[in-house]
């Protein structure tokens, strides 16, 4: 199971990200990651194992910005390492994930034929890859995310950031929980109020 956290916020949030994602150790996991927003570019940090590894990472390459989500991994599709960690990303935008696409191959598929590569061996990168291929259609966020999430078969609960949005964070469920919080300048999704 998952853990999946996302905080917009008017400070840094990497180290806000790495405390959520530390009370959701207690649900297991193998991988972690964040991602941000810093000069409209999507930054992100991934390492195998335990969180220690990517608190090391982010000790020697800071992650910057005020809105950025964050993961605990278990597999289920792929091995355990950096590749397969979450976040997963494009360019325009970066995803976490807690669930199952069930239909990720014939997505994927699909979208191979359109001409798009894939990294790791998730069912997870499928969705910024057709959230990508929706802007690019001319759709906002809301409405590419809107779109994309009706193809989606199975259970998940979604946290997403975008590149040209710095400070736009979205959530989406069905079936996993996905708690949000909102407070001063701030804002939290997760995968439990815990994190938040």
């Amino acid at each position: 199971m998952c853990g999946i956290i996302g905080i917009s916020t008017k400070r840094d949030v990497s180290s806000l990200i790495l405390q959520g994602l530390k009370q959701l150790e207690y649900r297991g996991y193998d991988s972690a990651g964040i991602a941000t927003i810093a000069g409209g570019k999507i930054c992100r940090a991934r390492a195998e194992g335990k969180l220690v590894n990517l608190e090391k990472q982010l000790a020697q390459t800071p992650l910057k910005g005020p809105l950025g989500i964050g993961h605990t991994r278990w597999a289920t599709h792929g091995a355990p390492n950096e590749t397969n960690a979450h976040p997963h990303a494009t360019d325009k935008v970066a995803v976490v994930h807690n669930g199952i696409i069930e239909n990720f191959r014939e997505l994927k598929e699909e979208l191979t034929k359109l001409g798009y590569a894939f990294y790791s061996q998730t069912d997870t990168e499928v969705v910024p890859v057709l959230i990508t291929h929706l802007l690019k259609t001319g759709l906002t966020p809301q409405a590419a995310v809107a779109k994309a999430i009706a193809r989606f078969h199975g259970a998940f609960a979604l946290a997403f950031i975008f590149a040209d949005h710095p400070d736009l964070l979205i959530g989406a469920r069905k079936g996993p929980p996905l708690a949000v919080g909102f407070g001063e300048g701030e804002n939290y999704l997760g995968s439990d109020a815990i994190a938040l």
